[in-house]
């Protein structure tokens, strides 16, 4: 049977180092298959009272997120009766994924595992594996105490209630933490990644600009002080149009509940769909250096569900054309990239800015293959990590690679005259046929110094 996993285990080390961790597994490793009117409960004990996690891994049979009608099966989690989390089941090949169920006391616990009839397409789910995990005190408990709530998007005029079954569903989260800038204290940020965005940057433009179909929003920020509280009037949210907003919705405990309310995600601070997705944020990012989509590479799975939902919604073509503002290729003919690099004298502003474009050469090939395809405003303008692909012919494998190129892009007959410093290459792969990523083939250190004089610069030989 194809499985598809999860990276736990650093983050959970991780968090042991700074937090007592209570973990117990469900009783029984069989797998248990929960239906209309056949619910699953699961015991477990907190030494101390904490932040409860839960590692679920779930099968929907007669589910694909590909098809149709047939999207998902949707398992909702319930802590001692109370309502923690929906887990949207989109195959009908096991998934695991972490779960938050929020502020539990010391002692024993139920959680309860229920088929939600009224949100799935499909009729049952075969849950074959469930452990809680409690994290009591420390820096991982206090990032995990302040996560927010996302409720699902429910317009009217995009479909009602319970869209998040099917189309946009919320994937993974992760949270950033760096001193803020009172000495002791925090700035927590809080992200989210969506299998895709119905309305918003094209999917071309994403392949180009950001190298994949997901949406990825930061949705939470606040600051806390020395002992963990929050500090008044830091918390916003990322508000329609893109907008810093302060938050002035509730909260359970800490965790501030919000909803989707835009085609592309972004944040309303009032609640009224009936799905709830508490996903775990213990993963972290160290945005200095890694760029937001390798948290998609430590859950391969997400490029599964991305790639299911753009072919379902008809935006991959066999072969596109290049200025198609809606279509691309078939997911598994890029290669996926990460770029470091750093643009000065000047930096890039919001107009009259230099991007960059990666090129690919094939052996054999004499054709220069761009992520921009010649056009300029696809370069990357960020200079944080950022991923990018390149379409290649179908089947192109890293063997088939003669080099990889960095190209200094003006966007105008204006040119600045910038410098780009490209530092490194954090991973380049491919897809494989499941569509996960395969291994990466290069990651280190390429320096090279792109100017008005010298535009191209050889990162990778074959």
């Amino acid at each position: 049977m194809r499985r598809l996993s999860l990276v736990h285990a650093a983050v959970l080390a991780g968090a042991a180092s700074a937090a007592a961790l209570t973990a117990v597994p469900a009783a029984a490793a069989e797998t248990k298959t929960v239906d209309r009117g056949h619910d699953r409960t699961i015991t477990f004990r907190a030494d101390r009272a904490g932040e409860a996690l839960v590692d679920v891994t779930a099968a929907a049979p007669g589910v694909s997120w590909a098809n149709q009608g047939h999207e998902s099966a949707v398992l909702s989690l319930y802590v001692d009766g109370r309502y923690a989390t929906d887990d949207v089941v989109p195959a009908a090949f096991p998934i695991s994924r972490q779960f938050a169920l929020g502020h539990v006391r010391a002692g024993r616990h139920r959680l309860t595992l229920r088929f939600a009839a009224d949100r799935s397409r499909g009729t049952r789910v075969q849950v074959s594996r469930t452990a809680v995990r409690v994290v009591s005190r420390g820096q991982a408990y206090l990032d995990l105490a302040h996560a927010p709530i996302l409720y699902g998007r429910n317009g009217a005029d995009w479909g009602g209630p319970f869209q998040n079954s099917s189309t946009d569903t919320p994937l993974v989260a992760w949270h950033e933490d760096v001193p803020a800038a009172v000495p002791g204290h925090r700035l927590l940020t809080y992200s989210y990644i969506w299998s895709n965005e119905d309305g918003g940057t094209s999917t071309p433009q994403l392949m180009a600009r950001w190298g994949r179909t997901t949406d990825i929003e930061w949705i939470y920020q606040v600051e806390v002080d020395a002992q963990g509280r929050r500090v008044p009037g830091t918390a916003v949210i990322q508000a329609p149009n893109h907008v810093t907003q302060p938050f002035g919705g509730t909260y359970e405990g800490d965790h501030p509940l919000m909803q989707t309310c835009t085609l592309n995600n972004n944040i309303c601070d009032t609640v009224d769909d009936p799905m709830r997705f508490f996903l775990s944020t213990s993963a972290s990012l160290d945005a200095a250096t890694e760029a937001r989509e390798q948290i998609m590479d430590r859950n391969p799975w997400t490029y599964w569900v991305s790639d299911a939902e753009s072919r379902r919604e008809g935006k991959v073509e066999a072969d596109p054309p290049t200025s198609s503002t809606t279509s691309i290729a078939d997911p598994r003919d890029y290669l996926y990239l990460v770029v470091r690099k750093v643009t000065a004298n000047p930096p890039n502003g919001a107009t009259d800015w230099v991007g960059l474009s990666i090129g690919v050469r094939l052996k054999g090939d004499p054709t220069l293959y761009r992520s921009d395809h010649l056009f300029p405003d696809r370069s990357i303008q960020r200079d944080v990590p950022a991923a990018t692909t390149v379409q290649l012919p179908p089947g192109t494998t890293s063997s088939d690679i003669a080099e990889i190129t960095a190209i200094r892009v003006p966007t105008s007959a204006a040119d600045p005259g910038s410098t780009i410093e490209v530092q490194a290459v954090n991973r380049a792969f491919f897809l494989g046929r499941d569509d996960e990523p395969q291994q990466s083939f290069l990651s280190g250190a390429t320096p090279a110094t792109l100017t008005k004089a010298a535009p191209t610069a050889v990162l990778y030989t074959g």
